[in-house]
């Protein structure tokens, strides 16, 4: 069924700059700001290829590139590979809690400890955090279908995802972990735990983001199968089309990697 139309406090397109994922490509991103986004609302959005941040919502209005691809993982037609099983096997001494996003001082160090790592690692800007900045990008607006999932190695905070939950479906939308937890695969550990918990709850979908054929940081998301790719950034009032992905190569790498 269409979404009903949203009435936006904002919306704007960003100017074209230099792609971080695909080097040789221009990106450029439309944001909005829906008024009173409840769940039901942003289950629409969600399923037509939009992200949350806060308290804007986002996605891909590139100018010539369609590389970014919005993915998803039927959670009933989900079957963990024989690498996947290894990741839940290395990691079974982590505990996890799922509660509303919050704010402390781990989780401000735990951010800025894992920037410092990937900006070491892979060339990543430096995106260090503040107390106030990280409440305004990721616990402002208190939403109720706002979700946290806290990962525990004993009595120490070592990896946080911020997750949305409406009725048909969760969207991962941030991981960051202890740049030490980095060798037991945590990011394909915590995309497990949130395909257990939407079973759990009868949640038919977990949204992965984008998904980049060509970009290695984003291309392991396609070992989760099957999956499902969007056809296209539709308007509110256009029905998403959604098809199946190619599970035959993904799963090789899978069982690969």
């Amino acid at each position: 069924m269409p979404a009903q139309s949203q009435i936006d406090l904002i919306r704007f397109t960003t100017e074209p700059s230099s792609c971080s994922y695909l080097s040789t490509e221009a990106a450029q991103l439309e944001y909005r700001v829906p008024m009173n986004l409840d769940a039901a609302a942003f289950g629409e959005l969600l399923r037509r290829g939009w992200r949350r941040f806060g308290n804007y919502v986002f996605r891909p209005q590139c100018p010539v590139c369609r590389a970014c691809r919005s993915i998803r993982v039927p959670v009933d037609a989900f079957t963990p590979s024989k690498s996947q099983r290894r990741t839940l096997r290395r990691n079974s001494h982590i505990d996890v809690e799922v509660t509303r996003p919050d704010v402390t001082d781990d989780h401000v160090d735990l951010f800025n400890a894992y920037h410092r790592d990937m900006s070491r690692r892979r060339g990543w800007p430096e995106n260090s955090t503040s107390f106030q900045n990280y409440y305004e990008s990721f616990i402002g607006g208190r939403f109720e279908f706002a979700r946290e999932f806290r990962y525990w190695n004993e009595n120490r905070l070592v990896g946080i995802g911020i997750v949305d939950e409406v009725a048909d479906g969760l969207s991962s939308a941030y991981f960051y972990h202890d740049p030490a937890w980095r060798r037991l695969g945590p990011g394909t550990f915590s995309a497990l735990n949130e395909i257990q918990y939407a079973r759990d709850r009868g949640i038919p979908f977990v949204y992965l983001g984008y998904w980049i054929r060509d970009n290695d940081s984003m291309n392991y998301k396609a070992n989760f199968c099957p999956h499902e790719l969007l056809d296209a950034y539709v308007n509110d009032d256009a029905e998403p089309v959604w098809r199946l992905g190619s599970a035959v190569t993904a799963r090789k790498n899978s069982e690969t990697d």
